[in-house]
């Protein structure tokens, strides 16, 4: 039989509780429908599959030979279905009683806490493990089938991933208290910026693509000062007074608070870039990853 004249579940189902019960009306009490619309039901079946189904007489209704055979493979069918939908329960249910995230460093360590802590309150039995890296391996995660969700802070969303952003950040020029930087009346100039050897992060950041992409109309970037896997590792750098770097607003905010670093002014570039949510484009968030999703992502006013 070609598939579109396969009767669906719900008329299959119908069909065994008439076999059940020898009773369009019984049936139909079951199944919380009228008696017209059992018969509607019937003569449907009957057009779709191209024989009679059922025998009506004084005693009630039962099933034609050709019916009844129907009706044995509809038990197959009604059971498989049962099996497929149980699996596909339990495979959501272990989807959702899980949760891997990725994330860049400046989103894990600034912004992810406070959005998973709001998410544990909804959702207490689910397990949920962060992996910190940089954006082009949190991006990688993501498109393996390693994470649920990554966050990253790169200009750029790869090809397969849909992306949101999250927040706004601003990339910020620190140096030690003691450097010559720190007491200087005038802003730094782009082009001076570009050309002054930096405490960088690693090849792959965010933070570092974001200023090579904002500085590019300035210039090739100085060759690095040092080049260190973590913000806070470049934070150390900087305050031991290794030489100024470039950082997010959000991971020197404190320090330079406290004094430990000193903000200098840049003029003549924008350092705003956009911080992202990403997951895999054919594969939209459930459960959990679409709760944090939601927590993420700013609602419009």
């Amino acid at each position: 039989m070609a598939p579109d004249r396969v009767p669906d579940l719900d008329t299959l189902s119908l069909l065994l509780e008439i076999a059940a019960s020898g009773s369009l009306s019984r049936a139909g009490a079951a199944r919380g429908l009228s008696q017209p619309a059992v018969s509607a039901r019937v003569r449907g079946l009957e057009r779709l599959v191209g024989f009679a189904v059922i025998t009506r007489s004084a005693r009630g209704s039962t099933l034609t030979p050709e019916g009844a055979l129907l009706a044995e493979w509809a038990r197959e069918v009604l059971a498989a279905a049962e099996v497929l939908g149980a699996g596909i329960a339990s495979l959501r249910s272990d989807r959702v009683a899980r949760l891997r995230v990725a994330a860049s460093l400046t989103v894990a360590e600034h912004l992810l806490p406070g959005w998973l802590v709001v998410l544990a309150a909804t959702h207490p039995h689910t397990a949920v493990s962060l992996t910190a890296g940089n954006s082009d391996t949190t991006a990688s995660a993501v498109l393996a089938g390693e994470a649920d969700l990554g966050f990253v802070e790169g200009p750029d969303v790869p090809v397969g991933l849909s992306a949101q952003v999250v927040a706004t950040d601003r990339l910020v020029a620190v140096v030690a208290p003691a450097h010559p930087w720190a007491h200087r009346l005038r802003p730094v100039e782009a082009e001076e910026l570009a050309g002054t050897r930096l405490v960088h992060r690693e090849p792959g950041s965010g933070t570092r693509t974001a200023l090579q992409r904002a500085l590019a109309p300035f210039g090739t970037l100085a060759p690095p000062l040092l080049e260190l896997s973590t913000s806070s590792g470049v934070r150390s750098a900087v305050m031991a007074g290794a030489g100024p770097a470039v950082l997010s607003d959000l991971a020197v905010r404190d320090d330079v608070a406290a004094g430990r670093l000193v903000q200098v002014p840049v003029r003549g570039v924008d350092l705003r870039r956009s911080l992202r949510v990403v997951w895999l484009a054919a594969q939209r968030p459930v459960g959990a990853a679409e709760d944090l999703l939601r927590l993420a992502v700013p609602r419009p006013r």
